[in-house]
């Protein structure tokens, strides 16, 4: 590559890696695990800048990379072999707000990959069915089912008290109110 191919490739890179880092910690819920993904879709970025720059819409074209790179992790080997959960620190967020974040970023966390980068393409990144399915490379048919069933579950973990289909050991549900039978009157 040129030297002004190689800082137009760089000065991208410098805007954009705050929001290449938080796409990816969504999708992550692992500081660590964000930084290589991160990586690996620079990488990638990198090997096909020539047909990036060309596009209408880089980010657009990063973030597809991103995520695919995030799926493509999460179907390997390695990933479903080595467990890197752990408990992250607590960040300093307004007062109200905290309780409500830890408890959507567990809810996220808790969600399946496909499902995670889904929603967090819908909602996060605020983009249409059409566009998170062409970021996913599946039809919007498949967006609307994964966005249906990972809101469901989301509800699911945030609703004290409701049962979660994903959770066996969640409360029962409740139970109807048995109705006293009738009177049967007979003719005779």
């Amino acid at each position: 590559m040129s030297a002004s191919r190689d800082q137009e490739f760089a000065d991208y890179v410098t805007a954009r890696l705050g929001a290449l880092r938080r796409l990816a910690y969504l999708l992550c819920q692992d500081r660590d695990r964000t930084d290589d993904v991160v990586q690996a879709a620079i990488t990638r970025l990198y090997v096909h800048w020539g047909r990036a720059r060309a596009v209408e819409h880089i980010d657009a074209y990063a973030r597809t990379i991103l995520v695919r790179v995030y799926l493509s992790e999460r179907r390997s080997a390695w990933a479903t072999k080595v467990d890197l959960s752990r408990d992250l620190p607590d960040k300093a967020v307004a007062a109200d707000d905290r309780d409500d974040a830890l408890d959507m970023r567990s809810a996220l966390a808790a969600l399946p990959p496909r499902q995670r980068a889904t929603l967090v393409l819908r909602f996060y990144c605020d983009l249409s069915v059409e566009q998170t399915a062409t970021h996913l490379g599946c039809s919007a048919g498949t967006v609307k089912s994964q966005t249906a069933k990972g809101l469901q579950t989301l509800r699911g973990r945030l609703r004290p008290g409701v049962a979660d289909p994903a959770d066996p050991h969640g409360p029962p549900p409740a139970r109807r109110p048995v109705q006293p039978p009738t009177e049967v009157r007979s003719n005779g």
